[in-house]
């Protein structure tokens, strides 16, 4: 459950001791009401409620990849199974990380530049979709009007 340090898994008994170790302090010791919504999450009753939501990000992911990609330079793939967009900003004359420090400082709009996720990811930006629609908009106009002295 997203955001809520709760999950599981099935893997080999060797594996799980392993993962076991390293995953401990992420999601041990969990408050009962977290415990008490992952039973409720594996509710077949809860399914109705988890297409709508299912429905939802997929709004607002399209807004995000729609938008994005419309910001000259920008090239943002749309992703499969997250609920953040990963696009690319290599085009630009500044590092993502700088880009991400001019989008906060300048537009009041927090991003993650790539290199946060390894060297592989220089040059990329990533950007949550979980706000609502209306706020999704805001911070898009406001990366857009960042990014539009560059072109």
């Amino acid at each position: 459950m997203t955001g809520w340090r709760l999950g599981w898994a099935i893997m080999p008994a060797e594996l799980a001791d392993k993962v076991g170790l390293l995953v401990t302090h992420s999601f041990g010791c969990t408050a009962s009401f977290t415990q008490a919504a992952g039973v409720a999450a594996l509710d077949q009753e809860m399914d109705s409620f988890v297409m709508a939501m299912v429905d939802d990000y997929r709004v607002r992911r399209d807004l995000v990849v729609s938008t994005l990609n419309k910001i000259p330079g920008v090239r943002c793939p749309t992703p499969s199974g997250a609920f953040y967009a990963f696009f690319d900003v290599s085009s630009f004359p500044r590092t993502s990380d700088e880009l991400a420090t001019e989008i906060l400082e300048d537009g009041g709009c927090a991003v993650l530049p790539g290199s946060d996720f390894g060297v592989a990811s220089a040059g990329y930006m990533r950007i949550s979709y979980v706000s609502a629609v209306p706020v999704l908009e805001e911070g898009l106009r406001r990366i857009a009007k960042v990014l539009s002295k560059y072109s």
